[in-house]
C-alpha cells in the first residue's frame, strides 16, 4: 500500500468514526473495525485488491438500511460521495460501492445475483463472522433489544422460508434469528480463512444454545 493509499485508509476511518459515533452497539464503529481487521487476515491468503476489501469493508455499513427505513441506496451513495470527495478512482469506488450493494445477508435470497467479485467473497466474509460466534451472540441479543424483541418463544417457530421481504421486515424472537441467518452462515462462506474461522465460531454458537435451552427449561 502506497503512502497515498494509506491516508486514504486513514481518511476513511476518521469519517466512518465520525458518522457512526451513535450507532446501534452492533453496527457501531467497533463492528466496523472489526470487520476490518477480519478483512485483512482473509485477505493475506487472497489474491485481491488490498484497497478495494479496505474500503468497502470501511464503508459497508456507513448507513445500514436497518436504521434508515430499509432504504438500500444510501449506504452506496454516501460511500460513493465520500471517496468521490478523496479523488479515489471511478474504477475503485464503483468496486467498492458494488459490494456494498451485494454483500448482505438478505441478498443472498436472489437466485441471480448482479455481481460478485473475489473482493467481495472477503468482505462478506469478514463482515459474516462478526455475525457469529462469541460476538454474534452479543451482538443478536444486543440489536432484538433495540428492537424491542422477546428473547425466545417456543409458540414462534424459525422461518426456514422466507423471502427477502419477509425477512427483512421480520420481527420474530431473537433466538429464532440463529436458525433463520446465524447458523446457516458456516456454509455460506467463500474463502478457506472463512471457512475455518466459521466453523469454530458456529461450534461455539451450537454450545450456546443447548445451554439456553438446559436454562430455559429448568433442566440445569
Amino acid at each position: 500500500m502506497t503512502i497515498n493509499e494509506a491516508q486514504l485508509i486513514e481518511a476513511t476511518i476518521k469519517f466512518v468514526k465520525t458518522e457512526l459515533k451513535h450507532a446501534e452497539g452492533g453496527h457501531d464503529w467497533f463492528h466496523i473495525e472489526r470487520v476490518y481487521k477480519n478483512t485483512l487476515l482473509i485477505a493475506k491468503q487472497e489474491d485481491v485488491n488490498i484497497t478495494v476489501v479496505s474500503l468497502a469493508a470501511l464503508l459497508h455499513d456507513i448507513a445500514d438500511p436497518k436504521f434508515n427505513n430499509g432504504d438500500e441506496t444510501i449506504g452506496p451513495r454516501v460511500a460513493s460521495q465520500f471517496l468521490l470527495q478523496e479523488n479515489v478512482s471511478s474504477e475503485i469506488i464503483e468496486h467498492v460501492t458494488q459490494i456494498i450493494e451485494n454483500m448482505s445477508f438478505k441478498n443472498s435470497f436472489d437466485l441471480n445475483p448482479s455481481f460478485s467479485s473475489k473482493e467481495m467473497e472477503v468482505v462478506q466474509d469478514a463482515d459474516r463472522l462478526d455475525a457469529i460466534g462469541a460476538i454474534g451472540i452479543a451482538r443478536c441479543f444486543n440489536y432484538g433489544g433495540f428492537k424491542d424483541r422477546a428473547l425466545y418463544d417456543p409458540e414462534i417457530k424459525p422461518n426456514l422460508n422466507m423471502s427477502k421481504a419477509k425477512y427483512k421486515n421480520s420481527a420474530a424472537p431473537t433466538i429464532n434469528h440463529f436458525y433463520e441467518k446465524l447458523l446457516l452462515l458456516k456454509d455460506q462462506m467463500n474463502t478457506k480463512t472463512g471457512k475455518k474461522i466459521a466453523l469454530e465460531r458456529h461450534n461455539y454458537m451450537e454450545g450456546f444454545l443447548k445451554q439456553f435451552y438446559a436454562e430455559w427449561n429448568g433442566e440445569k
